[in-house]
């Protein structure tokens, strides 16, 4: 990045920074202004380690009184909002190496034959599932400006303007800024999910519908180019899903009526949205000859074209229309609607045919093709709706009904019983559930969703997710409860390997179901497994869970290849390291050989699907990362570990998991430490997302879900979870004599690699001096010693990890994601202070007060801003 697109970005962040502060100005007066502006700059003093300047900042708060403070917390998540949008555009559009084009360049420096290359591109696969996970703090009402914004920043730095231009989209900026300033950015009530499918609808509207066909375009340029090759027309190697309305592990919030009515309106977006693409194609289309097939479809008509898209485009809107009565109780006939992708796609391709058959090829290969790709993208349902259910709700219903029955009660059977009794039912010809039965609520709950699912269209589903899967059984009775719903088609069925337990247990389960003849004729050779990134490492720390993944996928790979089965192996990733997260290059490219075979299906949640996907430029290079991480991996694998890594990684994995799970499960001080120093009991009232932040309302930290137990962390600065007790793991392997063999697997070990770069990317987010301030104001005397001991941990772990990658500060090798964290720091560091303030009155007050609560809301949301991959 040159020094001129850096000054770029830095003007645009201060350009937008002076337009925030005058239109405080201009509603709160001049003084307001001048304070605004000397918190930033004590801020920025602050920040750079003068005490005197964060004295005067915890000073000036505390003389503040609430409605102050508010106005200062909503200035500085302002600032940090505007901060983004402008990276974000910035990012948006430099023209930095294409990965398609870096991977051909690796490729021409290998050797591998043109069967292996077909191989690869026909495995090209990629699943990208939208969960609305408690991360995503801004309202769809800011999201809106923001993109808005971004589009003009966009406009301003890249197009030709004259001054008259120029000056009318800086007054659009300034307008959409005041319009932010003014509008309320905390929810006054949670998303419900239906709520958060809508926005997931929305980012396909704005961003994907377009960016999908021009990757694919660009894919194929670079196929024909580079390879000789070109990319079938019905191919589709990007496809969407969702959780949003599926997904009700632990929310009571999404029943079998929200699953209906999320894949109605999932199917009517679709709808409209191809009514758009087919009415511009209409009036494109005018000409007055087609093919013979083209002619015998539409008869004796002078424009056939519009003729056959018409009738397409009516039925569209006839679908669309029926789906908005359907919701509104009217009475309507589903029999009229679009019920089949064939529908869509053989209108379409008749005409593309035709084009071609007449010469037409530049017509055929222009705004018709890319609307074939679409619908072989999304279809006529948008996307595939996932639905996940813990395993618990499952066995529930067949205990309440085996003892309905007089069978006894299945949760006390062995595992043996319990697989005797599922095969012998999932095998009868007669139903188990008796007609006069009359379940609980809860288990009635789980019969409707099974209901709903047998009634809709298998190309409207995705897969069924188990959470906290352990045993065959798991799986079988999940099967048993879809067919006695009447399923007639075998819907995937994906356990959830989620704690290091489970995780390490998950080849034998596996094996198990595959050794059984009726599985195998069900899954009939294709078996999904979700690896649970977040779970485990809260169970068991980063290291620790970072190998069993990759050792389970390893094994499950080698099972699933011995029984002649492909495997897909879905990865339930955050966008923190604590949940798995990694850049998503790096991230495949650190899995197993051979682990890419069946596809790469992973969650996209929460902010960040608005940070890779929220613009088309975004998503179209994400989308190129991904691709090109994917096709490398199958033909330049990485290498599989010797002997010697994997003895060190098991050992300092086991250390990894004492140390940590010797502070957060077995010192008695954690947990009182863990609620006073971090804001978690403040998080819950937060209208984050639909989901509640605990499983279980009364439970602990236990119970307490993986993001807002790295959300809280992150509050404070100390990020916790994703480095604690995994540098004292290698200074131990240090210590034993293992520098060299960890240097060797630092240097040739990309999952080794991917490991310690994400350690150095958290440490650079990590600020021990921030989160003293939290001890110093919220903790008792007689815990601080704790958080000290923390940031010990904390500050050897960062030098050690300096020596091994040989640096002198962190991110070195990464100096624009440096410049990233920096342009955003200054802004940060007033916010925690603010919130220091605020949680001691807060916790001193002895009732809750509103305008303290909403500050505080506004902080918190603000620090997630400015963090990032919070959660």
């Amino acid at each position: 990045m040159s020094q001129t697109i850096d000054h770029q970005l830095m003007d645009t962040v201060r350009e937008m920074g002076s337009i925030l502060g005058e239109t405080i100005k201009a509603q709160l007066g001049e003084d307001w202004l001048e304070r605004i502006e000397q918190v930033r700059i004590n801020g920025r003093k602050a920040h750079q380690g003068d005490k005197d300047a964060a004295g005067q900042l915890q000073d000036l708060f505390q003389s503040l009184d609430d409605q102050s403070l508010l106005t200062v917390g909503r200035a500085f998540a302002q600032f940090l909002n505007l901060a983004n949008i402008a990276e974000q555009e910035f990012n948006s559009s430099q023209h930095s190496s294409d990965p398609l084009e870096s991977l051909a360049d690796k490729l021409n420096q290998a050797s591998f034959n043109d069967t292996d290359f077909d191989q690869a591109l026909s495995q090209l696969q990629m699943d990208l599932v939208l969960t609305a996970h408690p991360t995503e703090v801004t309202r769809r009402t800011l999201i809106h400006k923001y993109s808005e914004l971004a589009d003009c920043l966009k406009h301003l730095h890249h197009d030709a303007l004259d001054e008259k231009e120029r000056l009318k989209l800086s007054t659009r900026i300034a307008a959409l800024i005041t319009q932010a300033w003014h509008t309320e950015e905390i929810r006054s009530e949670r998303p419900t999910p239906v709520d958060e499918a809508k926005w997931g609808f929305s980012v396909i509207e704005n961003s994907l519908w377009d960016a999908v066909p021009d990757f694919l375009r660009d894919l194929d340029d670079n196929l024909q180019q580079q390879y000789g090759r070109s990319l079938p027309i019905d191919s589709a190697p990007i496809r969407f899903s969702s959780w949003m309305g599926g997904d009700r592990d632990g929310n009571p919030f999404v029943t079998a009526d929200i699953t209906e009515r999320v894949l109605l309106l999932a199917r009517q977006r679709a709808a409209r949205l191809f009514h758009k693409d087919i009415s511009q194609l209409q009036v494109e289309l005018s000409m007055s000859h087609g093919s013979e097939d083209l002619m015998a479809e539409v008869g004796n008509a002078g424009e056939p074209y519009r003729k056959l898209l018409g009738q397409l485009r009516d039925k569209l809107q006839t679908t669309f229309e029926g789906i908005d009565a359907w919701l509104a109780g009217e009475p309507v006939n589903p029999k009229h609607w679009i019920q089949h992708q064939s529908e869509l796609l053989d209108p379409l391709m008749l005409c593309y045919r035709s084009l071609m058959d007449t010469g037409l090829e530049v017509v055929a290969n222009s705004e018709l093709l890319d609307t074939i790709r679409r619908a072989h993208s999304f279809g006529i349902h948008l996307l595939k709706l996932d639905v996940r259910q813990h395993s618990e709700r499952h066995s529930e219903v067949l205990s309440e009904v085996t003892r309905y029955l007089g069978l006894g009660d299945y949760l006390s059977w062995s595992e043996e019983d319990k697989q005797s009794f599922l095969m012998r039912e999932l095998t009868s010809k007669r139903p188990l559930f008796p007609r006069n039965w009359q379940p609980s609520d809860n288990v009635r709950e789980v019969l409707e969703t099974c209901r709903v699912l047998a009634q809709t269209s298998e190309d409207a589903l995705g897969i069924y997710i188990i959470s906290m899967a352990s045993l065959p059984s798991d799986v079988m009775c999940v099967q048993l409860l879809l067919q006695e719903a009447g399923i007639d088609w075998p819907m995937p069925i994906s356990p959830l390997f989620e704690t290091l337990e489970d995780l390490n247990n998950a080849p034998e389960v596996i094996g198990k179901l595959l050794d059984n003849d009726w599985y195998r004729g069900y899954v009939n050779g294709k078996q999904y497994v979700m690896i649970g990134y977040s779970d485990s490492a809260k169970d068991a720390g980063a290291l620790a869970a970072g190998w069993a993944q990759y050792q389970a996928q390893e094994k499950l790979v080698a099972l699933t290849d011995e029984h002649n089965v492909e495997l897909t192996l879905f990865h339930g990733r955050g966008g923190t390291i604590g949940r798995g997260g990694l850049p998503a290059h790096a991230a495949i490219l650190s899995q197993p050989p051979g682990s890419l075979k069946g596809g790469f299906r992973v969650t996209e949640q929460g902010e960040t699907i608005r940070y890779k996907f929220g613009m088309p430029a975004l998503a179209k290079r994400s989308f190129k990362l991904y691709a090109s991480a994917i096709l490398e991996g199958m033909l330049l694998p990485p290498p599989a570990p010797k002997e010697h890594w994997r003895e060190l990684i098991t050992s300092m994995a086991a250390d990894g998991r004492d140390n940590y799970r010797g502070v957060v499960r077995d010192d008695p001080e954690f947990v009182p430490y863990f609620r006073v120093a971090t804001p978690e009991s403040e998080l819950g009232k937060l209208p984050l997302g639909s989901r509640p932040s605990k499983r279980k309302p009364d439970g602990g930290v236990e119970s307490l879900r993986a993001i807002p137990w790295i959300f809280a962390w992150a509050q404070n600065r100390m990020v916790l979870p994703s480095w604690l007790g995994v540098m004292k793991a290698v200074q131990v392997a240090i210590d034993q004599g293992n520098k060299a063999t960890l240097e060797e697997m630092l240097n040739d070990w990309p999952f080794f690699q991917t490991r310690l770069s994400m350690l150095d990317m958290v440490f650079a987010k990590a600020d021990p001096n921030i989160a003293e301030q939290y001890d110093k104001r919220l903790v008792p005397e007689e815990l601080q010693h704790f958080g000290q001991r923390l940031r010990d941990e904390l500050a050897h772990s960062q030098s050690l990890l300096l020596e091994l990658m040989k640096q002198t500060s962190v991110m070195e090798q990464d100096p624009q994601g440096k410049q990233s964290m920096q342009i955003r720091a200054d802004y940060l560091e007033p916010l925690h202070l603010l919130q220091i303030e605020l949680l001691d009155r807060i916790r001193k007050a002895k009732q809750d007060d509103p305008i303290q609560q909403k500050a505080m809301m506004v902080t918190i949301a603000g620090i997630a801003i400015g963090m990032r991959n919070t959660g």
